[in-house]
């Protein structure tokens, strides 16, 4: 998941339960499945250490139905799903005859009313049921930023609020300073902004493409004008859990990766709604494990992909299955082949199609990667950089780097300020590096050839200096055993 964009770092013991969630402004879209009760264990892996036992409640026989404490949000979402409690066997019988059942909320739908088997009056209850407390940003938190030249402005993705602002590029938020305000802001439900982690300027038209990532499965584009809540100039369908997003300007083609179905897709650049891409990369020798972030070098003729290293194996083709719709389409890997692999930058040919392997990778300790998330090329001058998440840095690499290789130049440092860079950019006309950092209420500006422990030459500032950031975006639901409370992220 994305750092969203990173994975949460919400401290606390959680019993977590593995549910894709919608977002607090409008239910769009989610897409998610019931399993019946002969479904698989996905993976298990040991990490050392003894595992404490779960609750006793967790451990007991089936309860009836009625009786069962019910999750607040699944059963807003009309899911037949329990907090913290097996399938009651009635629900376990019933799925098993029918089978694996999904559902999709459609946008403007209204919400679905009790499943069958739920108390009504219970239902009703929880509904309007108000939180114990809040744990929230009100503030933005910058996942994505690109700079366009011609009009000297820098559109900022927002993906705590669902928004997109654009300031003046020489905006500088002065220390004492709350925050700096934007020339203009992309936000509401007309909109179809979730999780937005990935941005594009169209440098003939201005044009903004956004891309959204685990709730809402669309790229949206607008007009570089646009602002308020206002309907995207049109959207495009995407694989569940898009993340990365590159244009071959010589092809026309938009390149976007894909988490969940660990795929590079490629679309042309006009795609909309539900229109299929023109090509795939996908398959057990591509050796895409999480994909996010990724560039194109225009020299080389290569493009480079960002892994976090979550990895599954994916299924083979059936026979005369479209490999294209397969391959950007959910449930494509193999319960059970969930494997870790270390962090890592592949590298494919430009002409790379289907199931073949990187020419090269960048991985192994001298690398320091970790969670490498946003990528930028600059083709020019030979050089990659890489918005290093995990490790609270940013790494500059030769374009010809292979294996093991230790990068030229690392940002890093308490004078940085960096704390979770996620995405960046470099501005070649001004020579400056952008870089969109989650952990700090800030887009940070450095001379693009900085190196060490350095302080931005100009920041946009979110929030007032020294707020903490949660990061909350991606939160999983929870339960806290000590407080008898359900987490549940909004």
């Amino acid at each position: 998941m994305k750092s969203s964009s990173s994975p949460s770092r919400l401290g606390g013991v959680l019993v977590a339960l593995f549910l894709l969630f919608s977002s607090s402004q409008h239910v769009r879209g989610v897409e998610t499945t019931a399993i019946n009760a002969s479904a698989r264990l996905v993976s298990v892996e040991n990490v050392g250490g003894e595992m404490c036992p779960l609750p006793g409640a967790l451990q007991g026989p089936f309860t009836p139905a009625e009786d069962i404490p019910v999750n607040p949000v699944t059963v807003a979402l009309g899911m037949n799903v329990r907090a913290l409690q097996p399938l009651a066997a009635a629900q376990a019988q019933q799925q098993q005859q029918q089978g694996t059942q999904a559902f999709s909320l459609s946008p403007g739908a209204p919400l679905p009313g009790p499943p069958a088997g739920i108390n009504a009056a219970k239902h009703a209850a929880v509904r309007a049921r108000n939180p114990v407390r809040r744990i929230y940003d009100r503030y933005p938190q910058f996942s994505a930023v690109a700079v366009d030249p011609s009009n000297d402005e820098v559109v900022l993705q927002d993906e705590n609020l669902f928004q997109i602002q654009v300031f003046n590029r020489t905006t500088n938020t002065p220390r004492t300073a709350t925050t700096s305000e934007p020339k203009r802001t992309i936000r509401g439900e007309n909109t179809y902004l979730e999780l937005n982690c990935a941005l594009y300027i169209d440098p003939k038209t201005g044009n903004i493409y956004s891309l959204n990532n685990d709730t809402e499965r669309s790229m949206t584009v607008w007009d570089r004008n646009a602002k308020g809540d206002a309907s995207p100039t049109w959207k495009l369908r995407t694989p569940m859990g898009s993340f990365g997003l590159a244009v071959d300007e010589e092809r026309e083609e938009l390149i976007i990766t894909a988490q969940h179905e660990q795929v590079v897709a490629a679309y042309p650049k006009t795609a909309r709604e539900n229109d299929l891409p023109n090509w795939v990369l996908w398959g057990d020798k591509t050796e895409l494990a999480d994909p996010h972030g990724i560039a194109l070098d225009t020299k080389q003729k290569v493009y480079f992909v960002a892994n976090f290293g979550n990895y599954f194996r994916p299924r083979p083709l059936r026979e005369g299955e479209n490999l294209v719709v397969a391959a950007t389409t959910r449930f494509n890997l193999i319960p059970g082949s969930g494997r870790f692999l270390p962090p890592s930058i592949n590298v494919y040919n430009l002409s790379a199609r289907g199931n073949v392997p990187p020419i090269r990778k960048i991985v192994g300790p001298a690398t320091q990667l970790n969670w490498p998330t946003g990528l930028f090329m600059d083709s020019g001058r030979g050089e990659l950089y890489v918005a290093n998440d995990g490790g609270k840095s940013i790494l500059v690499f030769s374009a010809t780097a292979e294996g093991n290789a230790a990068p030229i130049r690392v940002i890093k440092g308490p004078k940085s300020t960096l704390v979770y860079p996620t995405t960046l950019f470099v501005d070649l006309k001004n020579d400056e590096l952008w870089v969109a950092d989650m952990g700090n209420h800030r887009a940070s500006v450095f001379p693009r050839t900085a190196s060490g422990d350095v302080a931005p030459i100009r920041e946009i500032r979110s929030a007032p200096d020294g707020t903490p950031s949660p990061t909350l975006a991606n939160v999983r639901i929870g339960y806290d055993s000590k407080r008898d409370q359900i987490l549940a992220p909004n």
